[in-house]
């Protein structure tokens, strides 16, 4: 059974960085791209950044320049390292995984201004 478990949120000022993690189990990543979401509330769960397989990455406009995703595949684990943190960047932060379709729990990021 594949699982996903994030880490690493939490509170934060304005213009600080946080690095959010997702392990993965039952399964190993490197066969599929992974992908971050955010969901704030009262808004539309939202793509934030892709990486394929070989490692390609694309962003959302919004995080351009400010987040990076990446993989360790001998770790089993993706990475969102995030600087420059904003308050609309408040949000529950989600994990996923393309190849199964599955979701992590989400983790909560709140930036205080």
């Amino acid at each position: 059974q594949v699982q996903l478990v994030e880490s690493g949120g939490g509170l934060v000022q304005a213009g600080g960085s946080l690095r959010l993690s997702c392990a993965a189990s039952g399964t190993i990543i490197s066969v599929s791209a992974m992908a971050w979401y955010r969901q704030a509330p009262g808004k539309q769960r939202e793509l934030v950044a892709d990486i394929t397989s070989g490692g390609t990455t694309t962003y959302a406009d919004s995080v351009r320049g400010r987040f990076t995703i990446s993989r360790d595949n001998a770790k089993n684990t993706v990475y969102l390292q995030m600087n420059s943190l904003k308050p609309e960047d408040t949000a529950v932060y989600y994990c996923y995984i393309r190849h199964f379709g599955k979701w992590g729990q989400g983790t909560q990021v709140t930036v205080s201004s």
